[in-house]
């Protein structure tokens, strides 16, 4: 009897799956304890059926993969991507597409990171850079703007930038290395500023259909924990950003709640509906730079208008495009001899 219950103990301490080996990890998303052969597997064929179901991609198609090589999700994505065209026969063309922010050290050691991707997964690379597009690095950003509100800059700077690599590029769709955290995180955020355009969009798998290039999840309903062990890599000029108060509540949720709760929260953005009686923002076109945009001018170009007129914060908060612009300028002159935070 002993020994009997002594097998039963010794079984159960082996992979759910194949019952060979012994389990290397705990799986966040069903708790099942997995060996690493069976995990690798398992994985790889989750991404497989999620690009399938969704019919993400066509033969034939150019897809660029966002490679910071700053944070796992990227690298992996890369790997996956790669091999998986290759074991399925997606018949897609992949590249490599990376920001060369311009933040000495941080960006320097990531980039080297990006370039061992492209030797090692054989695939093609395309660095863009603030410098190249907009005339400044994040580090020149930093110097006039500060810590504070160097965000604003740096998110909006960088979507457009790998929006024009992958014009460069030609290609068909960009794929992202966003993962369900990633993605229940900016459901939460939209939520708590009110932000019902952005709340009707994140939780889908394509966004940007109606704009230049289409973007694509891949690791939509994929767990960061799962996609590397490595804690997440804020970036270096991101002390205060307001992600990470999202971020902390989702974990707090999973310690409570069990990791089920960051696919709940995907749900529920998924399920909400907006009355048909609310008033949507119109996309349109910047007049300046032609980039898909909401207002006559885009982000970008409002707060690249600010940095070039010494006036760094004019784009900054909840501003109407150039409509804003004169009534901004006479608070900044007022607030000369002041602080220019507002």
């Amino acid at each position: 009897m002993e020994e009997s219950h002594g097998g039963e103990k010794t079984r159960s301490r082996m992979c759910c799956i194949c019952n060979q080996r012994r389990p290397a990890l705990k799986r966040p998303k069903t708790l099942q304890q997995i060996c690493r052969e069976c995990f690798y597997v398992v994985f790889e064929e989750e991404i497989h059926k999620v690009i399938v179901d969704n019919n993400l991609f066509k033969p034939g198609e150019r897809i660029a993969i966002g490679a910071s090589g700053g944070k796992a999700d990227s690298t992996v994505l890369a790997y996956v991507m790669s091999e998986l065209n290759r074991r399925h026969n997606y018949g897609l063309d992949l590249f490599l597409l990376s920001v060369d922010e311009g933040i000495t050290g941080y960006r320097d050691d990531s980039l080297e990171t990006v370039k061992r991707n492209e030797v090692q997964y054989g695939l093609p690379l395309k660095v863009v850079s603030y410098k190249d597009l907009y005339g400044w690095t994040m580090d020149e950003i930093v110097k006039m703007i500060g810590l504070k509100n160097n965000c604003t800059f740096c998110g909006v700077f960088r979507r457009q930038a790998l929006d024009r690599g992958a014009a460069l590029l030609k290609v068909d769709k960009l794929a992202t290395g966003h993962n369900a955290d990633d993605i229940a995180e900016t459901v939460l955020l939209n939520i708590l500023r009110g932000d019902i355009a952005r709340l009707s969009r994140c939780t889908s798998i394509i966004t940007g259909e109606d704009g230049p290039i289409p973007r694509c999840k891949p690791f939509k309903y994929t767990y960061e924990k799962e996609i590397s062990s490595v804690s997440y890599i804020a970036g270096i000029y991101s002390p205060n950003a307001y992600r990470g108060f999202a971020r902390e509540f989702i974990k707090d949720l999973e310690r409570i709640r069990l990791p089920r709760a960051i696919l709940d929260i995907i749900k529920s953005g998924e399920d909400f509906r907006i009355a048909t009686s609310t008033k949507m923002p119109e996309q349109g076109t910047c007049q300046r730079c032609g980039y898909i945009s909401s207002q006559k001018w885009c982000k970008a170009c409002v707060l690249l208008d600010g940095l070039n007129r010494g006036l760094p914060k004019l784009g900054i908060g909840r501003t109407r495009g150039v409509n804003n612009e004169h009534q901004q300028v006479k608070n900044l002159q007022g607030k000369a001899c002041g602080s220019l935070d507002f």
